[in-house]
């Protein structure tokens, strides 16, 4: 259960030559591609609806890799990193996300098609918390707003719970004075429900995005529409504030 990418990186990206010369002086290494990442500071790690840190505060951080295939096409691979708290006892206090996957853009269209693998480093094997989701999107730029719709998919979720799929639709939007919003609507579908912890559930948000001096700052209204005999805890309302820095 862990933090989805679906535009990761998504769009393509013009990428420079990086140059890299070695002590010897010899010629330098031309590696096409981009090298980027971020570092954030949230108030609480949710993944699609439902908290991942125990509605505590995380340290998140990406490095990720893109590169212009031409005409039309890029590719892009990268890692992303939370703390995290199931409160259930188990010895994982992280997440490692690694994803790659494959772009294209014509004119006002953009296609993402990607596979993203989750990992709790110190989880004990026999809770079969890793796994291995397949994802794929097409968006499109009406220039007021931008509007993608994506899916996830795996045959064997988070826990052992079998089949899942995450449907969503996102919508984008520049406003006034350099602000942003940002909005979701997803559908969470698992196979062995039980074992999960919460039936099939639809999930919502609606954010403000703003960036000063290099930070960018977003608050974000996060639900779902599990009530209280369904999820006991951590799928309530809740607003979450975060600060990151892209570099």
């Amino acid at each position: 259960m862990k933090h989805t990418r679906i535009a990761l990186i998504a769009s393509l990206l013009s990428a420079p030559q990086i140059s890299m010369a070695d002590d010897s002086g010899m010629a330098g290494l031309d590696l096409p591609g981009e090298l980027s990442g971020t570092l954030t500071l949230t108030t609480d790690y949710t993944f699609r609806g439902i908290t991942q840190s125990d509605e505590n505060p995380a340290v998140q951080g990406s490095v990720d890799w893109s590169n212009d295939l031409g005409k039309g096409f890029g590719v892009y691979l990268g890692t992303w990193a939370s703390n995290v708290d199931f409160n259930d006892g188990s010895e994982s206090s992280t997440e490692f996300d690694f994803y790659g996957g494959i772009t294209y853009e014509l004119e006002k269209w953009s296609f993402d098609v990607g596979v993203i693998h989750y990992t709790y480093p110190g989880a004990s094997n026999n809770l079969n918390y890793n796994f291995t989701e397949g994802m794929a999107a097409i968006g499109y730029d009406f220039d007021v707003v931008s509007l993608q719709g994506s899916v996830n998919f795996t045959s064997e979720n988070f826990g052992d719970t079998g089949d899942a799929q995450y449907y969503k639709l996102a919508a984008d939007a520049p406003l006034p004075y350099e602000f942003s919003l940002s909005a979701h609507i997803g559908h969470q579908s698992i196979e062995d429900n039980a074992n999960f912890g919460v039936p099939d559930y639809a999930d919502w948000s609606v954010g403000l995005g703003y960036t000063i001096e290099n930070f960018d700052l977003s608050l974000q209204y996060i639900d779902t529409d599990l009530d209280k005999t369904e999820c006991a805890d951590g799928c309530s309302a809740s607003l979450v504030f975060s600060v990151g820095r892209s570099f």
